[in-house]
């Protein structure tokens, strides 16, 4: 892994004092980049944030005070293809991947990291939507994290019924045809958030939230990315097969729905957790996708639910706590 410092928007990011980021370099010789903010106190523990697909490190400034609040420390990643990483193809508002298992390589790299920053253990995984299918297959493959906790997890992907034939035919016909890196139907290359109304918007019941988006977007345009390449799509669905193919990992996890979800699929999300010996599921009446980024009275004791899961995982788990002094 080779490291250096990196921009971080904290003009928009509306996170804690004292952020900071790195560029990193994967071992597939692919640039990252990933951020941290540490709380003034001694921390209980790292909480590992694995955004979802488009998004990137300041859209969970938030997310990152509410946990430095708590006495966590924080990492967030910019996957491979998305926010400042770099991008896969020639056009950068294309989401792609040409293996699922390549953003592995992303997680890799950021744990080294908090190893060399000392980013205080106990680390537990926080996984929204794409980050949820990486988080799950990181967690089933090294026994780094004490807990898991995951809001919206891409377990599988939601499809109309009318869609859902066209969906797979595009997503497993279109590489064979050259179409690998076209977008598949109707999906558009602009940011959702830039172009969908808040009325009706699939993301948050939260205005403030959703304009938070907006303007991160207009401040700092590329940050922004449209529609998944057809490549993208078929990696994500056979990465969501596997994932649901495998035993439940003995990892105490908290996982999160809310009830109108219309961007993963819901039932594998019941499903995994109705298997997981150590998990729990707590569905959010009425909720979006981004139940991180929903009304303060909502996502208030979602953080404080989170918190004390990391806090009973790390005296359940990973035993007396690994409290180090900030660097």
């Amino acid at each position: 892994m080779i490291s250096s410092p990196a921009p971080l928007y904290e003009d928009v990011a509306g996170g804690p004092a004292g952020g900071k980021a790195h560029w990193l370099t994967t071992a597939d010789d692919t640039r990252i980049r990933v951020g941290h903010w540490l709380p003034e106190q001694d921390a209980i523990g790292t909480v590992l944030l694995f955004p979802g697909r488009t998004e990137y490190i300041e859209k969970y400034g938030d997310a990152a005070g509410e946990f430095i609040d708590r006495g966590f420390a924080v990492l967030a990643i910019d996957w491979r293809g998305q926010g400042m990483a770099d991008r896969l193809l020639d056009d950068p508002r294309k989401g792609h991947v040409a293996d699922f298992t390549d953003y592995q390589h992303d997680v890799r790299a950021a744990l080294e990291l908090a190893e060399q920053l000392d980013l205080p253990k106990p680390w537990h995984v926080l996984g929204h939507s794409m980050g949820g299918a990486i988080g799950l297959r990181a967690v089933l493959e090294n026994d780094s994290f004490a807990s898991c906790a995951f809001t919206g997890p891409m377990w599988g992907i939601y499809f109309s019924p009318i869609m859902k034939p066209l969906s797979w035919m595009t997503a497993y016909w279109g590489p064979r045809f050259g179409l690998g890196e076209k977008t598949p139907p109707t999906t558009s290359l602009e940011s959702y958030v830039m172009t969908a109304p808040f009325d009706g918007n699939v993301l948050t019941r939260d205005p403030d939230m959703f304009q938070m988006m907006k303007d991160q977007l207009t401040a700092y345009p590329d940050l922004a990315l449209g529609a998944p390449s057809t490549i993208w799509l078929r990696e994500a669905l056979d990465e969501c097969s596997w994932l649901m193919e495998q035993n439940a990992p003995d990892t105490p996890c908290l996982t999160y729905l809310g009830s109108h979800e219309q961007i993963v699929d819901r039932y594998a999300i019941r499903t995994r957790m109705a298997n997981w010996p150590k998990g729990k599921l707590v569905e959010i009446p009425e909720g979006e996708h981004e139940v991180l980024m929903e009304a303060p009275d909502v996502r208030g004791p979602v953080f404080d639910a989170l918190a004390t899961h990391f806090q009973t995982a790390l005296s359940v788990k990973a035993g007396s706590p690994c409290n180090r002094k900030k660097s």
